[in-house]
């Protein structure tokens, strides 16, 4: 097998394959024997037709067959022979196909090439998340007005299910600690991303950004009938939602991207525990700042 590769952007390779001799004559020979034990000739019962009419009337059929076929069995022998990481099917041309030769093009978008940079050290700050008395009075007052109540106290502690308002109290720090140490985590995510990201100018294959778009916009139409919107108002905004979602896949798709280079170069295995696995690394290796609220 022949194959040529170009290089037709930074996510995208062009394979031109030739195969020729035994490969393409044992598949002809394959699929007319398959023919000829059903196929119906006038004048001979089913699989008893001489071979040289089979083939005549025939030979369309097998030449899609075998074109169905092997251009996929030669296609993936080219992918691993010039160990190309396709992410999509092919777009494949230029067909030809002899008894004895088959040769076509295929265009494909793989995993871009991106040189991730100054990914160890980087600068996260944490700061020690703290409830402030005056915080949980706020709250107990919003819940005083909302309940039009004449005062908070053990009395009302209790009728929450709470022994006394000291306790009360106690829980309710406890609950803004943890929703504010996890503002905080999305912050920092934010901030090991952003610096991964900045400056990147990298083409996204598109294949990958449609079928995030697609995944992202499935969700979000269901999450708007879970909350009771109609069916016909979702279709309605259908555009609108997907124009709003593309940039936030474009997003997605090109953290997804970088996260992989990382990985590669790292010899993180590139699988379903990949993302995880990077951002303990990176996390790992940060350079970190932890400050007092």
């Amino acid at each position: 097998m022949k194959a040529e590769v170009k290089k037709l952007d930074n996510s995208t390779r062009q394979l031109r394959v030739e195969v020729s001799g035994d490969v393409v004559k044992n598949k002809f020979e394959d699929v007319f024997k398959k023919i000829a034990r059903e196929a119906k000739v006038k004048g001979f019962r089913p699989g008893h037709a001489p071979r040289d009419i089979v083939e005549k009337e025939y030979s369309h059929v097998a030449h899609e067959q075998v074109l169905r076929e092997l251009i996929p069995e030669v296609y993936q022998q080219a992918l691993d022979q010039e160990k190309i990481d396709a992410i999509d099917y092919p777009q494949i041309s230029d067909v030809k196909l002899e008894r004895t030769l088959l040769s076509f093009t295929a265009k494909v978008e793989i995993t871009p090439e991106i040189e991730v940079k100054d990914y160890k050290g980087i600068p996260l700050s944490y700061t020690k998340p703290s409830v402030g008395a005056d915080e949980i009075k706020r709250q107990l007052d919003s819940i005083k007005e909302s309940r039009k109540i004449d005062a908070i106290d053990d009395a009302f502690a209790r009728g929450l299910g709470y022994p006394s308002l000291e306790e009360l109290r106690a829980v309710m720090e406890r609950q803004a600690l943890v929703t504010k140490d996890n503002a905080q985590r999305h912050a920092i995510e934010k901030q090991l991303i952003d610096h991964l990201t900045k400056g990147l100018n990298v083409k996204l294959p598109q294949s990958l950004v449609s079928k995030q778009a697609e995944d992202m916009l499935r969700q979000t139409k269901i999450d708007l009938a879970l909350k009771g919107v109609p069916k016909e108002k979702i279709i309605e905004e259908e555009a609108a939602l997907r124009k709003e979602i593309l940039p936030q896949a474009e997003r997605q798709v090109l953290v997804y991207l970088v996260l992989s280079a990382i990985a590669r170069r790292e010899n993180i295995p590139v699988d379903d525990h990949m993302t995880h696995k990077v951002m303990e690394f990176l996390y790992a290796n940060a350079k970190w700042e932890t400050k007092t609220a």
